[in-house]
């Protein structure tokens, strides 16, 4: 009877269902369900958000923190220093994100995410409680080396639904990593200093008075501790078959149960993995994405860092909370524009043109900004917050569609590895992003009076040329589409 179902199973040529496997639970769940799993979207919704607060949490108050630090001789050297304190998360995560990546492709999807939500915990923890400037350097570093969860969750994100809903899937993804990094600098900058700004609620003697920037971290922790408690409910989509008597499962038409046992004796048969790095269409969107995610890292950090700094730098001389009401409301928009308008967007035009698109753009609406900030009041209010929304929906869009791409490129068993890979060499290129800002933003500093794109001019200036070179390398023969 064993050899019958067998034969019938190979001739139908559908798949067989292991009941064991949490793998198989997904996907029969998927072939009886043709909604979006909106449940699951939520988990990862708020699980990528856990990751992304504080990546970017720490840069409306980390010219403040280096100057409490007293590393700096002169201020025009803060940006510097500061440069170094953001890049050390991102170097720690490109040390690593292939491991993590191969260790959700081994033991499942869920504990590396478990993993990681406990690390930020932990460790974001202490970066609020730094004393100096190595405890701060030390803390990102472990943060960025230990938590392994992006990658995983994008693999994640891809394989909890049908294939149509992926691009809904990509954008949640993209949705709560932008809306991160632009709510992580609001949250910041509104709280950091708390007992100078609010002196009636946290006193001079109280921790948040001796560790001015410790409340922003304890809040983004506690979140991160309730979200940890929920994780306990995500499911794995990880396929686990043992080598063994397997019992196996036919999904028959009107069948509800799902389920039917079979006994059948599988062999294991590893499938033929293609190397990741002799897959061009993999690897063409993973240095694109390399490009884009460099450009956006060096902004993100000097747009704060700009709009932070005095007059007489070229700045805005905006407060921390100036700051993050900037972000506040980015975050906003960008959350409405890609749940409602990306996917019917990326159906119509497709994941290239609107990177290409969305480079143009940007292109366009940087080179604008050093003569935003020569305007006050309303009108610089009005501009800069416009700006600043577009800014970062125009990002965002370009993330989301070289994230579908990357994850059409590979089967599920190395979609993990795959993530990995891209996390890492994103992480190694957002390093060098922080650092590489800090120092242009403190030369630009000193060249105020320059002929040629004196001061802010020339920062802006540069991040249009990277952005440029990402535009090009999204065209033929460079980046090939997977089949």
């Amino acid at each position: 009877m064993a050899e019958s179902v067998r034969e019938r199973l190979l001739k139908d040529e559908e798949p067989s269902y292991h009941e064991s496997c949490p793998g198989c639970r997904i996907d029969l769940i998927k072939k009886s369900n043709q909604r979006a799993p909106y449940k699951l979207f939520f988990f990862v919704w708020i699980i990528v958000l856990c990751a992304a607060l504080p990546i970017s949490s720490l840069f409306p108050f980390l010219y403040y923190m280096i100057k409490d630090f007293h590393i700096a001789k002169r201020e025009e050297d803060i940006g510097f220093y500061a440069g170094y304190v953001g890049s050390a998360f991102m170097l720690g995560r490109a040390l690593t994100s292939v491991l993590w990546g191969m260790v959700a492709d081994r033991y499942g999807r869920k504990p590396v995410i478990v993993v990681g939500l406990v690390v930020v915990i932990i460790f974001n923890t202490l970066f609020g409680l730094s004393t100096n400037f190595w405890m701060a350097i030390a803390t990102r570093f472990l943060l960025g080396s230990l938590c392994g969860i992006l990658g995983p969750m994008r693999a994640y994100a891809s394989e909890v639904c049908r294939k149509e809903h992926q691009s809904l899937a990509m954008s949640i993804i993209s949705t709560s990593w932008g809306i991160g990094l632009v709510i992580g600098p609001a949250v910041g900058g509104f709280l950091a200093q708390p007992a100078d700004k609010f002196p009636h609620i946290f006193s001079k003697g109280s921790i948040f008075g001796r560790f001015p920037y410790f409340l922003p971290c304890l809040l983004i922790s506690i979140f991160t501790l309730c979200v940890l408690v929920v994780s306990a409910w995500l499911p794995e989509t990880l396929h686990k078959h043992n080598e063994s008597i397997e019992g196996v499962c036919k999904l028959q038409e009107g069948q509800e149960e799902g389920w039917k046992e079979c006994n059948l004796t599988q062999e294991s048969h590893e499938p033929v993995r293609k190397s990741l790095l002799r897959n061009w269409p993999l690897m063409s969107s993973i240095i694109v994405y390399c490009v884009f995610q460099l450009h956006d890292m060096a902004y993100s950090e000097i747009f704060s860092l700009w709009a932070i700094s005095p007059r007489k730098f070229g700045g805005l001389s905006y407060s921390t909370a100036d700051v993050g009401e900037v972000l506040a409301v980015s975050g906003i928009g960008l959350l409405l524009f890609q749940l409602f308008l990306y996917p019917p967007v990326e159906r119509t035009f497709g994941p290239v043109m609107i990177s290409r698109v969305g480079a143009v753009l940007s292109i366009l609406l940087l080179t604008s900004y050093p003569f935003i900030g020569k305007l006050t009041g309303i009108i610089l209010t009005l501009l800069i917050n416009l700006a600043s929304i577009l800014k970062n929906v125009l990002s965002v869009s370009i993330t989301t569609g070289l994230f579908l791409i990357q994850n059409q490129a590979v089967t599920q068993e190395q979609r993990g590895a795959a993530n990995g890979l891209s996390l890492s060499a994103m992480s190694l290129f957002k390093a060098i992003g922080p650092a590489t800002g800090g120092m242009l933003f403190s030369w630009s500093e000193k060249r105020r009076t320059a002929s040629f794109l004196p001061g802010v001019q020339m920062v802006f200036f540069m991040l249009n040329l990277i952005e440029a070179l990402g535009l090009l390398l999204t065209s033929r023969p460079f980046l090939t589409l997977p089949e």
